[in-house]
C-alpha cells in the first residue's frame, strides 16, 4: 500500500514542475503564465527508494463561486480530501501572500498530514520567504527548487515516516495465502490458436478521447467514472494537459486519456495551446482505441475529418462518438445523414463504428464500451497463413491484377507480418508497379471477409528477393583474364 501526495499551492508557484521532476517525465505542461494547470493529474513518483503517487492539481484561487476560478478550487479542495498527505508550496522569492494564509487554514483542517515547502528557493534572495514561511504555522519550511532538484534530500526525510506507517498497514492488512500448484496441469500446447492479449490491471486498456473544443469529452468521461473528476463547463478550451484516469468500466481496466481541445492549426497561435495539442497528439500516439467525439449540431467539419485521419494514420482503432445526442429532435433522419457523411468523408475507416452518445444524460455509454471492445479485438485480430493464401487465390481468380507496360505482376504468397493493427505481406514480382487501386482492393476484400471492419490496414508489397545478384556487374571477359595474367611476374 502506497500513500498518495497532493501537491497544492497559489498558481504560479512551481507545482507542475516539482511533479515533473517527482515522477521523471514531463507529464504536465509548465508556461511562464499563472493557471496553466486546471485538471488533476496523477503520476506514479520515486524519490530514493520510495514509491508514491503525486497529485498535481490547480492552482489554489480565492474564489467560491461557480466561475472557471471556482471550479477550479472545488476541485483541488478534492484532491486535498484524498490524498494521505499534502505538499503545500508557496513562492520563496514573492514570500507568504494573504492568500497562502486562507489557504493554510483550510489545509490544517482538511488533511492531517501537510508539509510546507519553499519552492523556488535557490540563492539567497529566497531567505526572507523561507523564514516568513514560518509564520503559516505548519512548521519547519523545506527549501525547495523543483526547477534544480535541490532540497529533495529534506522531502525524502519528510516522507519516509509516513511511507513506513504506510508499509506497516500494508503487512497487517495482507491475506495469507497457502496455494500448492501441480506442474502437470500447465503443459505447453503448441497447437493453441493466437488468443487476443485483453485488458489486465497490469495492462489495461488505453483509450483516448479527442476532438474539436467544447465537443463535451471531459464530461463524457465524467460519466463514465461516476463522479466529477474532470473540469468541466459552458467555456471551450477548458481541458490543456492530456489527462490519464485508471477506471474499471465495465469489468474492464481501462486509462482513459482525456485530451485538449483541437482547432485548425492556422487559428492555434499561443505557444500554451500548441503544446496542449501537441499533448493531445502524444496521447494519441500510445493509445489502442482512439474515440473522435463530434457535436451532433456541427458534426464532420474540416477538423474532425483531420482528427480521424490522424488516428487512421497513427493505426489505431477508430471510433466515432457523436455527443449531445439528447437534444437532437430528428433522430432517424439526422442518423441516416450522419452515415452518408460519415462512408463519403472518411473512407478509409470504413465499417468503423458510429455511436450516438448523450455526455449530460449517459444514454449510449453501453454501445460506446462495446464498440470499443469490439474494435480492440478487431485491431488485435490474426489471420492464419493458410486462409490468407486461399483468400488470395480466390481474389486473384476474381479480380487478376493489372500488367502495366505489358508486364504481368504475380502475386505468390501472403502472411500477416504484425497485428495491432494488422498488418500483411504480399510476396510479388515488380512491387513498384503495383497501382494503389488492386491494393485498396485487396484492403476492402479483407475487411469483409475476415471481420475487420473500421481497423487500420497495413498493406505492404515486397518482391521475392530472386534476381541475379550479379545482374549489372562488369563481367570478367577471357580478353581482360588473359592480360592480367600476362602481365603478371612470373
Amino acid at each position: 500500500m502506497s500513500f498518495t501526495l497532493a501537491i497544492v499551492g497559489r498558481p504560479n508557484v512551481g507545482k507542475s514542475t516539482l511533479f515533473n521532476r517527482l515522477v521523471g517525465k514531463k507529464l504536465a505542461l509548465v508556461d511562464d503564465q499563472p493557471g496553466v494547470t486546471r485538471d488533476l493529474r496523477e503520476g506514479e513518483a520515486r524519490l530514493g527508494d520510495l514509491r508514491f503517487t503525486v497529485i498535481d492539481s490547480a492552482g489554489l484561487e480565492d474564489a467560491t463561486d461557480n466561475s472557471l476560478e471556482g471550479r477550479m478550487r472545488r476541485l483541488t479542495e478534492r484532491a486535498v480530501e484524498m490524498a494521505d498527505v499534502c505538499l503545500f508550496l508557496i513562492d520563496a522569492r514573492v514570500g507568504v501572500t494573504p492568500t497562502d494564509e486562507i489557504f493554510a487554514d483550510i489545509l490544517r483542517k482538511k488533511n492531517s498530514h501537510v508539509i510546507l515547502a519553499a519552492n523556488k528557493s535557490e540563492g539567497n534572495a529566497a531567505d526572507a520567504g523561507v523564514l516568513e514561511a514560518w509564520n503559516l504555522g505548519l512548521g519547519e519550511p523545506i527549501r525547495l527548487s523543483g526547477e534544480h532538484g535541490e532540497g529533495l534530500n529534506d522531502l525524502y526525510s519528510q516522507l519516509l515516516p509516513i511511507s513506513e506507517k504506510f508499509e506497516e498497514m500494508a503487512e497487517e492488512n495482507t491475506p495469507v495465502t497457502d496455494v500448492s500448484l501441480d506442474e502437470d496441469e500447465f503443459e505447453d500446447d503448441e497447437d493453441a490458436e493466437y488468443e487476443i492479449p485483453m485488458p489486465t490491471d497490469q495492462k489495461p486498456l488505453q483509450v483516448a478521447v479527442v476532438g474539436r473544443p467544447n465537443a463535451g469529452k471531459s464530461t463524457l468521461i465524467n460519466k463514465i467514472l461516476g463522479e466529477d473528476r474532470l473540469l468541466t463547463g459552458p467555456e471551450a478550451g477548458i481541458t490543456r494537459d492530456a489527462i490519464s484516469l485508471r477506471i474499471n468500466w465495465n469489468d474492464t481496466p481501462m486509462r482513459i486519456f482525456d485530451t485538449a481541445g483541437m482547432r485548425k492549426k492556422a487559428k492555434v497561435q499561443e505557444k500554451l495551446e500548441k503544446l496542449s495539442v501537441s499533448d493531445g497528439l502524444r496521447a494519441v500516439k500510445f493509445a489502442e482505441v482512439v474515440v473522435v467525439l463530434l457535436d451532433a449540431a456541427i458534426p464532420f467539419e474540416q477538423q474532425d475529418l483531420r482528427i480521424a485521419d490522424l488516428a487512421e494514420r497513427e493505426g489505431r482503432a477508430v471510433i466515432i462518438a457523436v455527443n449531445k445526442w439528447d437534444v437532437e429532435d430528428e433522430k432517424q433522419e439526422k442518423l441516416k445523414t450522419l452515415k452518408e457523411a460519415f462512408n463519403r468523408l472518411l473512407p478509409q475507416l470504413r465499417g468503423a463504428p458510429l455511436i450516438t452518445v448523450s455526455a449530460k444524460t449517459g444514454r449510449g455509454l453501453d454501445r460506446l464500451h462495446e464498440a470499443i471492445m469490439r474494435a480492440y479485438v478487431t485491431w488485435n485480430r490474426r489471420v492464419p497463413t493458410s486462409a490468407l493464401n486461399r483468400w488470395l487465390a480466390g481474389m486473384l481468380e476474381q479480380h487478376p491484377p493489372p500488367a502495366p507496360q505489358g508486364k504481368r505482376i504475380k502475386l505468390r504468397y501472403m502472411t500477416q507480418a504484425k497485428s495491432r493493427p494488422p498488418g500483411f505481406v504480399v510476396m510479388c514480382s515488380h512491387p513498384d508497379k503495383m497501382p494503389d487501386s488492386y491494393s485498396r482492393y485487396l484492403v476492402n476484400g479483407l475487411r469483409e471477409d475476415f471481420d475487420m471492419p473500421g481497423t487500420p490496414i497495413r498493406l505492404h508489397m515486397r518482391g521475392q528477393g530472386d534476381k541475379n545478384p550479379y545482374k549489372g556487374k562488369k563481367k570478367s571477359t577471357p580478353s581482360r583474364l588473359r592480360k592480367h595474367l600476362e602481365g603478371r611476374k612470373p
